[in-house]
Protein backbone atom coordinates (compact mmCIF):
# COMPACT_ATOMS: atom_id res chain seq x y z
CA UNK A 1 0.00 0.00 0.00
CA UNK A 2 1.01 3.71 -0.63
CA UNK A 3 -0.24 6.80 -0.81
CA UNK A 4 -1.39 9.28 -3.17
CA UNK A 5 0.30 12.58 -2.87
CA UNK A 6 -2.82 14.17 -4.41
CA UNK A 7 -5.63 12.65 -2.55
CA UNK A 8 -3.25 11.30 0.35
CA UNK A 9 -6.10 7.74 0.32
CA UNK A 10 -4.14 5.04 0.94
CA UNK A 11 -4.06 2.41 -2.25
CA UNK A 12 -2.02 -0.38 -3.61
CA UNK A 13 1.02 0.45 -5.63
CA UNK A 14 0.39 -0.97 -8.75
CA UNK A 15 -3.02 1.55 -8.76
CA UNK A 16 -0.89 4.44 -8.41
CA UNK A 17 2.11 6.16 -10.82
CA UNK A 18 5.23 5.89 -9.16
CA UNK A 19 7.59 9.62 -9.82
CA UNK A 20 11.48 9.62 -9.48
CA UNK A 21 13.71 11.52 -8.81
CA UNK A 22 17.11 9.95 -10.06
CA UNK A 23 20.53 10.55 -8.00
CA UNK A 24 21.17 13.05 -10.89
CA UNK A 25 18.23 15.12 -10.29
CA UNK A 26 16.28 14.33 -13.27
CA UNK A 27 12.21 14.22 -12.18
CA UNK A 28 10.28 11.83 -14.43
CA UNK A 29 7.21 9.33 -14.34
CA UNK A 30 8.59 5.60 -13.60
CA UNK A 31 6.42 3.39 -15.40
CA UNK A 32 7.68 0.28 -14.47
CA UNK A 33 8.13 0.79 -10.73
CA UNK A 34 11.99 -0.01 -10.55
CA UNK A 35 13.87 3.31 -12.07
CA UNK A 36 16.86 4.12 -9.58
CA UNK A 37 15.89 7.02 -6.95
CA UNK A 38 13.61 8.50 -4.87
CA UNK A 39 9.92 7.58 -5.30
CA UNK A 40 6.50 9.35 -4.33
CA UNK A 41 3.04 8.25 -6.22
CA UNK A 42 0.17 9.50 -7.19
CA UNK A 43 -2.90 8.52 -8.92
CA UNK A 44 -3.83 8.03 -12.49
CA UNK A 45 -6.10 10.88 -11.84
CA UNK A 46 -5.78 14.16 -13.74
CA UNK A 47 -7.42 15.69 -10.35
CA UNK A 48 -5.34 14.48 -8.03
CA UNK A 49 -1.87 15.52 -10.02
CA UNK A 50 -3.34 19.14 -9.80
CA UNK A 51 -3.66 18.48 -6.27
CA UNK A 52 -0.16 17.46 -6.13
CA UNK A 53 0.94 20.50 -7.65
CA UNK A 54 -0.84 23.21 -5.68
CA UNK A 55 0.06 21.88 -2.43
CA UNK A 56 3.88 21.42 -3.64
CA UNK A 57 3.73 17.72 -2.25
CA UNK A 58 6.32 16.47 -4.48
CA UNK A 59 8.93 19.90 -3.62
CA UNK A 60 8.03 18.44 0.22
CA UNK A 61 8.52 14.99 -0.90
CA UNK A 62 11.92 15.00 -2.68
CA UNK A 63 12.96 18.37 -0.75
CA UNK A 64 14.09 19.95 -3.64
CA UNK A 65 12.21 23.41 -5.81
CA UNK A 66 10.49 21.73 -9.02
CA UNK A 67 9.98 23.80 -11.86
CA UNK A 68 6.79 24.49 -13.67
CA UNK A 69 8.19 22.75 -16.79
CA UNK A 70 8.83 19.70 -15.17
CA UNK A 71 5.04 19.61 -13.36
CA UNK A 72 4.02 20.49 -16.76
CA UNK A 73 6.19 17.90 -18.98
CA UNK A 74 4.78 15.38 -15.83
CA UNK A 75 1.66 16.49 -16.24
CA UNK A 76 1.45 15.95 -20.23
CA UNK A 77 2.90 12.58 -19.71
CA UNK A 78 -0.09 11.45 -17.05
CA UNK A 79 -2.47 12.13 -19.48
CA UNK A 80 -1.13 10.91 -22.85
CA UNK A 81 -0.81 7.27 -20.46
CA UNK A 82 -4.61 7.65 -18.77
Amino acid sequence: MRKCLGCNEMKPKRELIRVVRSPEGAISLDKTGKANGRGAYVCPNPECFKKLRKRKSLERAFKCQIPAEVYEGLEGELTIDS
